[in-house]
C-alpha cells in the first residue's frame, strides 16, 4: 500500500489516495466508520535525537466510480508500474484529513507539536501549540 497525492480541480490538496484489498481490516474500518489516520515518519530516526513527522486525522473511504479514473490516474502518477489489470481485486480509497498534527524537533525544539485544521481547499488554519517536557 502506498500513499499518493490527490489533485482536485487543478488544485493540490492534503488528500490522499491509497490501493487496498476490500476484506483487509483497515478497509472494513473505513467501512464500517469512515474516520482514519496516517502517521507519516522517517523509521530511521533514532531514539533521544531530533525527529520530525506528521500525523494526519480524517475520513476515508472507497473512491466512487464517478472519481476512479482520477484516483487511478493520480495513483498511476505517484506509481508508474501500477497497471489496474494486475490488481483487479484491489479498490482505491480516498483520505481526506481535517486536522494535523506535525513535529520538527531540529526547526522548532524538542516535544514541540503544532496542531492546524485542513480546509476542503487545503488550507491550513493554525489551532496551537503545544510543548511537552518530558521532564514534568
Amino acid at each position: 500500500m502506498g500513499l499518493a497525492p490527490w489533485e482536485s480541480r487543478g488544485r493540490r490538496t492534503f488528500d490522499l489516495v491509497w490501493l487496498s484489498e476490500p476484506h483487509a481490516r483497515h478497509s472494513r474500518n473505513v467501512r464500517g466508520n469512515g474516520a482514519a489516520a496516517i502517521a507519516v515518519y522517517d523509521s530511521t530516526q533514532t531514539w533521544g535525537k531530533p525527529d520530525r513527522g506528521i500525523q494526519l486525522f480524517g475520513s476515508a473511504r472507497e473512491t466512487g466510480a464517478a472519481e476512479m479514473t482520477e484516483a487511478e490516474r493520480v495513483y498511476g502518477k505517484r506509481f508508474p508500474d501500477y497497471d489496474r489489470s494486475e490488481h483487479t481485486a484491489y479498490r482505491l480509497y480516498l483520505f481526506r484529513p481535517r486536522r494535523l498534527k506535525l513535529f520538527d524537533e531540529r526547526a522548532l525544539g524538542a516535544g514541540t507539536f503544532v496542531t492546524a485544521r485542513v480546509a476542503r481547499d487545503g488550507t491550513l488554519t493554525w489551532e496551537g501549540t503545544d510543548v511537552y517536557d518530558p521532564r514534568a
